[in-house]
């Protein structure tokens, strides 16, 4: 998915963009990059951090930049945030998001004398170096911010410094959250908003959707007034959003423990020991199913922090099944001859989970019945790359129900599994139960994850689930 955080001082910033950028690691484990301006212009550091955690590739540069306004980038893709040379002046920016659209418009700013883009390694274009390429088909920055947001089919949201000051910008229909801090002298802009409180910042207030805000050492304004629609990802509370962050004023882990304990509603007739999470995103969970239905809370598994302090998940999928296993270290104890509740934030391939249920099993579980803490995933993400399937097909849910209907699959039927009480969505559920090896399955009822989040359901974005844009 990736994040974004910018600081703008009266002093030099270098140490709260380092800090408040190494804070987003969790959204992105391929590349990091900083961008300060201050006497010496501009300055950028890009490294990779698919093989090192953040902090340790930029500990260099925190010593050697200089500058009292920054902006930083965690991404699951391209390199950023780039530096640009345009009609406007110089610029850097950093994005999040995704774009749908991309060959087409390409192909429109060729044609209209933009003579050239840089090629990636990949071979593709870098999708920050396009979202420039539209801002600076204007003649301002306002202007081309609004023109970038409105021709993108998918969502960006960015930060973009000039010589004068940031340019915070939130994505058209508020997919992904971007939050104003402030402290004395400083302002910043960040994707998750705890990642300023230790540096002492406090919440000034979060974008709304569509809105472009100014950023200077002296202070913050509103430069392009915010749109009403909103249709922010709920699976930021379910899985992306780190257990301190809050959105539209809702904490992901009091989220969570609410999911948890809603599932624990419709549970009443389980038999188990212990109820735990799948390490870390399934705890906040399982702590309010425990809660709920008074079964003991443990932790069959213990994550490895000392070598795995955040995600890593390498682009092979071999090598991320064997990254999971190595993560978790099973205590035999608590785990030989119990019966366990597994609660899991989603259930995307189903790969990682049934090598984790395998896992417990060879040390000695008795039985692992599994609860989703959202309704299964039915199509890919349009909107914002938060797995890293791009195929439907990549999905378990998918591949079960098109061996179901002998590939013979519609919109319409593929409605009737969505649907939690229909026939078709419980012979789905089933085969996916035999598949990965539990000895029950469960999820989330859709209405029931909006209800845990508690924001009003017209701005939430439900997609991934029900195919509804």
């Amino acid at each position: 998915m990736g994040g974004v955080f910018g600081v703008v001082s009266n002093n030099d910033c270098v140490t709260d963009l380092f800090f408040g950028t190494d804070y987003h690691s969790h959204l992105g484990t391929k590349r990091g990059g900083m961008c300060v301006y201050g006497e010496n212009g501009f300055n950028r550091a890009i490294h990779d951090i698919e093989t090192a955690p953040f902090r340790t590739k930029f500990e260099k540069e925190v010593d050697q930049m200089t500058g009292t306004m920054g902006i930083g980038s965690i991404s699951d893709g391209e390199p950023q945030p780039l530096t640009v040379f345009s009609r406007m002046g110089d610029f850097s920016i950093g994005t999040v998001g995704r774009i749908n659209n991309k060959e087409q418009l390409v192909n429109e700013l060729l044609q209209s004398g933009c003579n050239q883009f840089m090629s990636m390694s990949s071979g593709g274009i870098n999708n920050t170096e396009l979202v420039a390429a539209l801002i600076s088909t204007e003649n301002d920055f306002i202007k081309g911010i609004r023109y970038a947001q409105e021709k993108i089919d998918g969502s960006i949201t960015l930060l973009l410094m000039t010589r004068e000051g940031v340019y915070a910008a939130r994505d058209k229909y508020g997919r992904t959250p971007l939050i104003i801090g402030k402290k004395k002298g400083s302002y910043c802009a960040a994707s998750e908003s705890f990642a300023f409180i230790n540096l002492g910042y406090k919440t000034a207030r979060e974008l709304g959707p569509s809105e472009i805000v100014f950023m200077t050492p002296s202070g913050f304004g509103t430069v392009s007034e915010p749109e009403e629609k909103m249709r922010i990802c709920t699976f930021l509370w379910t899985y992306f959003g780190y257990p301190t962050s809050t959105y539209e004023g809702l904490n992901v882990e009091e989220a969570r423990y609410r999911s948890g304990a809603s599932i624990a509603e419709k549970d009443t007739d389980i038999k188990v020991d212990y109820v735990a999470g799948v390490p870390d995103s399934g705890t906040g969970h399982a702590l309010g199913y425990a809660n709920k239905s008074g079964i003991p809370f443990a932790r069959p598994l213990i994550k490895y922090t000392p070598t795995w302090p955040r995600s890593f998940m390498p682009q092979n999928q071999k090598a991320r099944e064997l990254i999971a296993r190595m993560k978790l270290i099973p205590v035999h104890d608590l785990i030989k001859g119990k019966k366990f509740v597994i609660i899991d934030d989603s259930i995307v391939r189903g790969t990682q989970l049934t090598g984790t249920v395998k896992y417990l099993y060879e040390n000695g579980a008795k039985e692992i019945h599994v609860r989703s803490a959202c309704p299964p995933i039915m199509f890919g993400c349009k909107y914002l790359n938060f797995s890293r399937s791009v195929n439907d097909m990549d999905l378990i849910t998918r591949r079960t129900i098109d061996k179901l209907e002998g590939g013979k699959v519609t919109r319409e039927v593929l409605d009737e599994y969505v649907d939690s009480k229909s026939e078709r969505h419980a012979n789905m559920v089933e085969d996916i139960r035999k598949q990965l090896n539990f000895k029950s399955l469960k999820y989330h009822e859709l209405e029931d994850t909006l209800k845990s989040v508690s924001l009003e359901r017209c701005k939430l974005c439900t997609y991934c689930w029900d195919g509804k844009e």
